[in-house]
């Protein structure tokens, strides 16, 4: 009997669990799609169930129907940040993703709810043992060039990412595989073997630099911008702006039963990095949109929040600023070093200084409350004199000076690196805060000793964790392990963690992981941020993301 012919035990377990109320109808819908049970058949059960939905997302997974129907044509402008792109695995940005994303397309789609569904796959299906996973791909689908979309492209865009040479950050999220274990089967079949059983496949599909690439990709993508979405790149001019037109042939069709997309034309207009710019042009009336992808939305939002004709959508995230420290470089090799500086964070205060109290308190940890498998785990308390006394006992009894080097673009964490600065000077600490230019942090961000950089939202708390705190197999750190720490233990239990299907049981060895990283861990983190959209009135169907991903697809401008 094959796989698809019957129901995966364990979502039998998921349907015990839902129905004792252990797990939320959010998280049932997200597993059981994890192990390849339809969305037909998930809400075929939860509607025959008596207890209401404690989380409701549209039933289908995708937003609701347009009322009062659709309007076709028209342009929408966007601001934003336009930077030169070549590779799209090699993106450690955003906003260029939020531009190419309506061009290029995903394997799988991770929604405003943070549940993973199939995109240019059917559907996906998980050996028992979730070591082997079958990639079954839409039929029919057509590249903008004509040809059609098969495994060959799946194929080759999967070794694209686990390429060493490519530099993807894909390479270290998804070290469970290698290229020569991606098998495949026909043109609409490819399956997976790992090395190690992983629950994350699906959403690691949309990890934002894992767009799925044509067959004869070279390494440019705008010098051949071949892609499966709605929209082509007519115009890329870094600085300035991005021309995206509609396309016909797109495999989607809307409500009103015609292909998408609905607009015409979508512009993302160069503002720059800093927020003042994108609001005068907000309320100018000059942009419909502000791409948040790379800025700082409380600003946006504090500007705009009562502005007539705008539309504000605030979801919760786990996004981040992230105390780093180098533990390859004196004195953060050093824990004692690195917990005296944890501890005076004032995580309350720092949240109220930088981010205006819109968003949570953090416990050193990179697994956020939004995150299925977290653990309520204490912060450290502000607490300088034990601060002190560790300074003392690591060798720096008088106290010890250090250099943080923040983004000047970035207003919240400038705030963030003064209101330690100031606590912390009672420990001991003599920090000078650094700022530079964000262009310039962003081409430093991995070879600083000491700073603060912005990390974004992901739909697992394993995600993070195996992206930035881990090593290759030779003891390497990943791309993006911007501390270089590694710890066996940790990564021992992120590998049993990443195995481990079970929310609840999960959640315990989350625990010990968060407890591995506030006592002994790189960073320090005083606070989860909330995300907001900022959009005109008129501008229907946009849907905020706790990613901050535009995806323009099926959205449309309603006639004044």
């Amino acid at each position: 009997m094959s796989w698809s012919e019957r129901e995966h035990p364990l979502v039998l377990e998921l349907k015990e669990a839902y129905r004792k109320g252990r797990i939320s109808r959010r998280e049932f819908l997200r597993k059981s799609a994890l192990l390849g049970a339809s969305l037909v058949a998930m809400n075929s059960f939860l509607a025959g169930c008596a207890r209401q939905a404690q989380e409701a997302p549209p039933e289908n997974g995708e937003p609701a129907p347009a009322p009062g129907g659709v309007v076709r044509g028209g342009t929408l402008r966007a601001s934003s940040v336009v930077s030169r792109v070549d590779h799209p695995a090699r993106l450690s940005w955003v906003a260029p993703s939020n531009m190419l994303r309506n061009v290029f397309e995903y394997l799988s789609y991770t929604d405003e709810a943070n549940i993973t569904h199939p995109y240019l796959l059917e559907r996906w299906e998980a050996s028992e043992d979730l070591k082997t996973w079958g990639l079954y791909l839409k039929k029919g689908i057509r590249w903008n060039n004509g040809q059609e979309f098969t495994a060959d492209d799946v194929v080759f865009t999967l070794k694209q990412w686990l390429d060493p040479e490519v530099g993807s950050s894909t390479l270290g999220l998804m070290s469970y595989l290698s290229p020569g274990n991606i098998e495949k089967v026909n043109d609409y079949e490819v399956k997976l073997h790992l090395a190690n059983a992983q629950i994350g496949v699906p959403e690691h599909l949309f990890h934002y630099p894992n767009f799925v690439l044509h067959r004869s990709f070279e390494g440019d993508v705008l010098k051949a911008p071949v892609g499966t979405g709605p929209f082509t790149i007519q115009e890329w001019l870094e600085g300035e702006r991005v021309v995206l037109k509609r396309r016909d042939g797109y495999w989607q069709t809307g409500a009103d039963g015609q292909a998408l997309p609905y607009l015409d034309e979508v512009i993302f207009i160069d503002l720059g990095d800093e927020v003042a710019p994108h609001v005068t042009a907000f309320q100018a009336g000059r942009i419909d949109h502000i791409d948040f992808g790379d800025l700082v939305d409380i600003d946006g939002y504090r500007a705009l929040k009562d502005f007539p004709g705008a539309v504000i959508q605030q979801v919760t995230t786990a996004s981040t600023r992230v105390l780093r420290m180098r533990v390859d470089r004196q004195p953060y090799d050093d824990n004692r070093v690195r917990l005296a500086l944890k501890l005076c964070q004032d995580r309350e205060k720092i949240l109220s200084l930088t981010y205006f109290g819109e968003g949570v308190v953090a416990n050193d940890a990179h697994v956020a409350p939004s995150h299925p498998e977290y653990y309520d785990l204490p912060p450290l308390p502000f607490d300088t004199a034990r601060a002190k006394a560790l300074l003392a006992e690591a060798g720096y009894p008088d106290g010890i000076d250090l250099k943080l080097t923040v983004a000047s673009g970035y207003p919240e964490q400038v705030a963030y690196a003064e209101v330690l600065q100031q606590d912390a000077a009672a420990a001991g600490f003599r920090i000078q805060i650094e700022p530079v230019p964000t262009s310039v942090y962003w081409d430093q961000w991995t070879e600083v000793d000491l700073g603060i950089t912005w990390w974004g939202h992901r739909p697992l708390g394993t995600m993070c964790l195996r992206l930035a705190y881990t090593a290759e197999a030779d003891g390497t750190p990943v791309p993006w392990n911007e501390t270089r720490w590694v710890d066996q233990e940790f990564q021992t239990l992120l590998d049993e963690a990443e195995m481990t299907l079970d929310v609840d049981e999960r959640r315990r060895i989350i625990h010990k992981l968060q407890e591995i990283q506030r006592d002994r861990g790189s960073i320090g983190i005083a606070y989860w941020s909330d995300a907001f959209a900022i959009f005109r009135k008129g501008v229907e169907n946009l849907q905020a993301h706790p990613s901050q991903y535009c995806q323009y697809h099926d959205v449309w401008l309603q006639k004044a």
